[in-house]
């Protein structure tokens, strides 16, 4: 007897997990509202990273000028200027589909130039602008010149009134509405 009262009891229970399959109306509501609250937190902050990548590509193109800047300035005793970019030897366009590259000053007897990465859209895009300043001072101590280097960025991008770029006056500070990321 205890055999049949086992059988019967499994029996039962197996039938009722068949009527209780599926998920009903509540539930499935429910999830899809805690995915769609997940998303709408998450798009933000996945859009905000691709334009971060986008700003790196000009962080990386105005520090390879900079640096490209000072060796031509080691070799040649003058800045390049923006006829003489291709002399840098960087191998980048002067014009990607985010950002224009350009130098300003350079050439002859300038003892600054400015590298700049405007943005390619104008003033619709939500990238920062970026400068570089490379420029000849004279070390206190020693009396020797040496070339020293400044990377600013905007400090808003073009789509929130930011900074568009401009030439530098001097390698000690970064221009009006722009950030230093020398370290």
């Amino acid at each position: 007897m205890k055999t049949e009262l086992k059988a019967k009891f499994i029996q039962h229970i197996l039938a009722k997990k068949k009527g209780d399959e599926g998920f009903t109306l509540i539930e499935l509501l429910v999830v899809i509202i805690i995915i769609g609250i997940l998303s709408a937190i998450a798009l933000p902050s996945f859009l905000n990273q691709a334009n971060k990548a986008k700003q790196s590509e000009a962080k990386t193109y105005i520090g390879t000028m900079n640096r490209a800047q000072q060796a031509f300035y080691l070799e040649q005793n003058r800045f390049a200027s923006q006829a003489d970019f291709g002399s840098l030897g960087l191998g980048i366009a002067t014009q990607t589909t985010n950002y224009v590259y350009s130098i300003a000053g350079g050439g002859g007897t300038a003892t600054i130039v400015t590298n700049q990465a405007a943005t390619a859209g104008g003033a619709t895009v939500p990238l920062r602008s970026y400068i570089g300043g490379v420029g000849v001072v004279t070390q206190s101590g020693t009396s020797e010149a040496t070339t020293i280097a400044l990377l600013c960025e905007a400090n808003a991008a073009r789509v929130n009134g930011g900074a568009d770029v401009s030439a530098m006056t001097g390698v000690s500070s970064c221009p009006t509405n722009f950030s230093s990321l020398s370290k």
